[in-house]
């Protein structure tokens, strides 16, 4: 059993984060902002596939009068990514943003960020303090390693912030570099009890990206730290939101939808196991309830090995089993095999 790190509470529009809330799936549009409908289209299909929190580009004063419009029909509460320009914090605020990105290392001047504090005080929206390792002002300590570095920066936001009499903060020390944002993140989670947004930045395409991400905040996870999650990708949003909630189940911290057990495959092996569980995984998208389901190569191991399933296959020549907590109801040829086995996923009342 996991034990989490004791967090402060925070509401980020109708999403708590930190405290006793579950671990929050974040995501970041990746239209251009200026283009309300493509944007609020991305949103909700990003909302339809589970992500919780999301997060939109204000390269500019147009981007910023978007979120209005934006934030109005978004599903799910809208955090306004800032850099650079105090100014589109401010216009953000403005447009009702349910949230603040600002990065440190890029608005640097503390009575720009002390006014961005203020209206966001007024108004009752938490900031997030984003340090990115690619995007430091100049060490205060010389010898100081990048994660130090990154904790640094983080705290002195965070003294400016509290001298302004605001806490409701989330802070987040990404760096692609998998070691160094483990080591930022662990020191930070040891002084300061604001809620922590995890991630590997810049991880890259999805068949490594995924990897490098799982490393990470799997890590992070399993030690107790992190309140919210983005897994960043070249890739389209959804499938970030994917492998968040993969990860989460994976160390049993979130519910969401079914997983696939799937063997390997080997010699044992008479069927063409890939495109059996290429179709079940394709079908089970679509469905929301969480469950196990199995599709397993071998007749003889294949019940015993998945035995926890609530629905799977075990896979002979010709022919296969159908199962159910490990009990086999029905044996099917092999051309019936995926349809038979979609049946019985069906009959589990999973779909919406």
């Amino acid at each position: 059993m996991i034990k989490r790190r004791r967090s402060k509470s925070i509401r980020i529009g109708t999403v708590t984060v930190g405290g006793n809330a579950p671990i929050i799936v974040q995501s970041m549009t990746k239209t251009d902002t200026r283009n309300i409908p493509a944007t609020i289209s991305q949103i909700k299909g990003l909302a339809e596939r589970g992500c919780e929190l999301v997060r939109v580009a204000v390269p500019d004063q147009e981007a910023a009068a978007a979120l209005r419009k934006i934030k109005t029909n978004s599903p799910i509460p809208v955090i306004a990514d800032i850099h650079f320009d105090y100014r589109l914090a401010m216009a953000a605020i403005e447009s009702s943003v349910d949230g603040l990105r600002l990065n440190p290392g890029n608005i640097s001047e503390p009575e720009n960020i002390s006014k961005v504090v203020r209206a966001a005080k007024e108004r009752e929206i938490p900031i997030r303090i984003g340090v990115n390792a690619g995007s430091l002002p100049k060490a205060l300590k010389p010898y100081a390693s990048k994660a130090e570095h990154m904790v640094d920066v983080a705290l002195t936001q965070i003294k400016l912030l509290e001298k302004l009499d605001f806490d409701l903060i989330k802070i987040s020390l990404k760096a692609f570099d998998v070691p160094t944002t483990v080591e930022a993140y662990r020191q930070i989670a040891a002084k300061v009890s604001y809620p922590l947004h995890i991630g590997i930045t810049e991880a890259g395409l999805p068949r490594t990206g995924v990897i490098r991400s799982a490393v990470g905040i799997g890590i992070l996870l399993f030690e107790g730290i992190g309140d919210t999650i983005r897994v960043s990708l070249s890739s389209e949003p959804c499938e970030e939101v994917d492998a968040a909630y993969e990860i989460l189940k994976s160390l049993s911290l979130r519910e969401h939808g079914p997983t696939l057990i799937s063997c390997p495959s080997c010699g044992r092996c008479e069927v063409n196991i890939l495109k059996i569980a290429t179709a079940v995984d394709r079908h089970i998208k679509s469905l929301k309830k969480p469950a196990t389901i199995a599709v397993m190569g071998c007749i003889v191991n294949g019940p015993g090995e998945a035995k926890e399933a609530d629905v799977g296959i075990a896979c002979g020549k010709g022919k296969g089993v159908i199962f159910k907590k490990g009990e086999i109801i029905k044996t099917v040829k092999e051309k019936d095999l995926i349809h038979s086995l979609l049946i019985e996923i069906n009959s589990l009342s999973m779909l919406d």
